[in-house]
């Protein structure tokens, strides 16, 4: 057989031009050894920060005892030990666990379960959600058209609702929920009549499509338009969960209860591993077989999962990201105070979104772009999102510190300034 060099697709671009030799804690160091701050995480993945002591020691002790042991062939002691840990942080009630590998695999398990246990077929999500990228996830997605273009028919069944999005909708943030709440009344009167629809699924703070924060009093709706429906309630924690927003669930800002609640990114540092957890009554309407997969549970990830928990409450992860992330959205408003090119600054904890707006109040794609590059240049990696890519969102470790913060944002204001001169 004649040697053929091989490469990446070609649809796979960077967001930055740094070739990662390592990472320590909040920084990334390229093949120069040039350091970055990084604000990615790995889109939120890096919760305890590159290659965290702790998470490292658990990872490799497990490597050398059982790399992989496929859990419904044989159990192993890492994902008991999980499952029995992740019972103090899930909400009350919620006691059962499916382990997958990623986001979207687990939010397809959610969606097959709410489909077998309420014997509906449909399934309610908001504009501009993003829920993952194979087939079934990407149905439920609509945080941008390049998820969804090109690989129809989509799966029916799929019902879009407005989210209170108040800069975009030019309202206030309760006259935004009380529209979204009154169109959510009138797509159940129109489109899915309550009795065909399993379930609502929701993420505290919207992803890919805008870091955008669901107020309190929009997600309070929810449960109770749910509760009068019989619909579940499926929060999408992949990106906001485990201290991400400064509390250990995006959720708990509004004090409610999710019937089936959607983890992965941070819960294991960096290894791939996702689960989906819900009361155990509910669990036992999923129908023999539905559930499994080869990779789900792996040991290894299983054991930085573990590690990750204790660092989360050992070092006060979840607090620090609710301080730090007040200093970085006080930082950051600052800026946007003096460049009127920045029109809103939203978030929660350690995951926020400086949206650009043209003075005609459309989407200015072309400066977010510019400052995204001029902090890359500068040694600050960020991310941009929306359906126009032209919020520049802010994702850095829940282990950041207040001096690294301060960095971030000397840098972040030269950029904004070089991308506006």
């Amino acid at each position: 057989m004649a040697e053929q060099p091989a490469g990446l697709s070609p649809i796979l671009k960077q967001a930055t031009p740094v070739l990662a030799a390592r990472g320590e804690g909040v920084y990334i160091y390229d093949e120069e050894d040039r350091r970055y701050l990084d604000f990615t995480a790995g889109i939120g993945v890096t919760s305890t920060g590159h290659c965290h002591p702790k998470v490292v020691e658990a990872a490799q002790r497990q490597v050398g005892t059982l790399v992989h042991g496929q859990y419904t062939t044989v159990m192993h002691r890492p994902l008991l030990r999980l499952t029995e840990r992740l019972g103090s942080v899930l909400p009350e009630g919620i006691d059962r666990l499916f382990y997958v590998n990623s986001g979207s695999e687990a939010v397809e398990a959610s969606l097959r379960l709410a489909r077998q246990a309420t014997g509906r077929q449909n399934a309610i999500v908001f504009q501009g959600s993003f829920h993952g990228r194979t087939m079934a996830a990407a149905s439920l997605t609509t945080s941008g058209v390049k998820i969804r273009a090109g690989i129809g028919p989509l799966m029916p069944g799929v019902a879009v609702s407005p989210f209170p999005y108040a800069y975009r909708l030019g309202m206030t943030e309760a006259e935004a929920t009380r529209y979204a709440l009154q169109e959510l009344d009138y797509l159940l009167a129109t489109v899915s009549s309550p009795k065909d629809t399993a379930a609502i699924f929701i993420e505290p703070v919207l992803g890919e499509g805008g870091y955008v924060p669901a107020p309190p009093a929009f997600l309070e709706g929810l449960r109770e338009h749910a509760d009068k429906h019989g619909i579940l309630l499926v929060a999408d924690e992949v990106q906001t969960g485990f201290g991400r927003t400064g509390r250990f669930w995006g959720h708990d800002h509004a004090g409610i209860r999710p019937d089936i609640v959607i983890t992965a990114k941070g819960l294991a540092s960096g290894f791939p591993l996702s689960a989906i957890a819900a009361p155990h009554e509910l669990m036992e309407k999923a129908w023999p077989g539905s559930q499994g997969g080869t990779y789900g549970g792996n040991a290894v990830a299983c054991a930085a999962a573990l590690a990750t928990l204790d660092v989360i409450q050992e070092e006060g992860l979840v607090e620090n990201a609710a301080q730090m992330g007040e200093r970085l959205q006080k930082g950051l408003r600052q800026i946007a105070d003096s460049h009127e090119v920045i029109g809103d600054v939203r978030g929660l904890g350690l995951m926020l979104g400086n949206e650009f707006t043209a003075r005609d109040g459309s989407p200015d794609v072309d400066t977010a772009t510019r400052a995204h590059k001029a902090a890359a240049d500068m040694g600050l990696l960020l991310l941009t999102c929306g359906p126009h890519g032209n919020i520049v969102r802010m994702i850095p470790p829940l282990i950041v510190t207040a001096e690294q913060i301060d960095a971030a944002l000397e840098l972040w204001s030269d950029a904004v300034a070089e991308a506006t001169n």
